[in-house]
């Protein structure tokens, strides 16, 4: 059985660019910022990362495909991960007919909160199960913790909500999926706008993690957010999943402008020749 690690120690890039470039990088337990210009590798060190977890089996796999990771604790062997892709890119007719079956469905960002809607569905059978094992176990604080583990969907509904407001959508509550209401209509969230969707893939995400340890892969998440929610995207993530690892890559300043800046690394200092 797999022993998951926390977060990821460390990224070792045998070869970057047809072994041109050699990366080392240490990472923080928390928060991970990677900038540079253009063209400097940002993006092709995290879809590297990415593409060897998702295909490796074991940690020696990983290895033999070129990136070493280094997980804590030490004897951890696998971790959990969530890819945020931010890139509204639409579908072709053939690729809605063969991935999708719900034909509101039109583009990456729609495939991805289709799934997240599953997810969603699961994460709240998992919370009742909670509370039905913390009134059997008759534990002296049952109701107190059953009160926390409700209050976690509550506050990623207000949390929506506060973002959302100066449209007058509101996440409807008396709903297992996610939907919204605005001005009496009802709505599902592949008709939000592509910066709607996108700050609600991040946050849904978070949540349905459990409050476990994931890394969280986010490339230019901040792609369609208003300056604003880019300026509260990390904190949010954070405060919804406080044992969430982010590993991103930004442009923006405005990312790491309410208090990330010591989680910044600029590609060159984490890249040889």
């Amino acid at each position: 059985m797999a022993q998951f690690a926390e977060y990821i120690k460390s990224i070792e890039i045998d070869s970057l660019w047809s072994g041109r470039r050699h990366v080392k990088w240490d990472l923080r337990p928390d928060v991970n910022i990677l900038s540079g210009v253009n063209g400097v590798g940002k993006s092709t060190i995290l879809n590297r990362v990415v593409r060897t977890l998702i295909s490796a089996k074991s940690l020696a796999d990983i290895d033999r495909l070129g990136v070493k990771l280094q997980f804590a604790p030490e004897g951890a062997d696998a971790v959990r991960y969530d890819v945020i892709r931010s890139f509204d890119r639409p579908f072709v007719q053939s690729e809605v007919v063969e991935r999708v079956v719900d034909m509101q469905l039109n583009s990456e960002l729609d495939l991805q909160l289709y799934q997240l809607q599953r997810r969603y569905l699961d994460y709240q059978v998992n919370a009742s199960n909670r509370i039905v094992q913390l009134f059997t176990s008759n534990a002296p604080d049952a109701q107190q913790q059953a009160q926390e583990i409700a209050r976690e969907k509550s506050h990623f509904q207000d949390v929506v909500d506060s973002l959302f407001q100066e449209t007058a959508k509101q996440i409807d509550r008396q709903s297992n999926e996610i939907a919204f209401l605005q001005m009496g209509e009802r709505l599902l969230p592949y008709k939000l706008s592509s910066g709607e969707k996108q700050m609600l893939i991040i946050l849904l995400t978070a949540l349905v993690q459990n409050n476990e340890p994931y890394v969280m892969f986010m490339d230019e998440p901040e792609i369609s957010l208003h300056i604003d929610w880019q300026k509260k995207l990390v904190g949010l993530v954070r405060d919804l999943n406080p044992n969430a690892q982010i590993i991103l890559t930004t442009h923006s300043p405005a990312v790491i402008m309410d208090g990330w800046m010591d989680c910044v690394t600029d590609v060159e200092d984490i890249v040889t020749n």
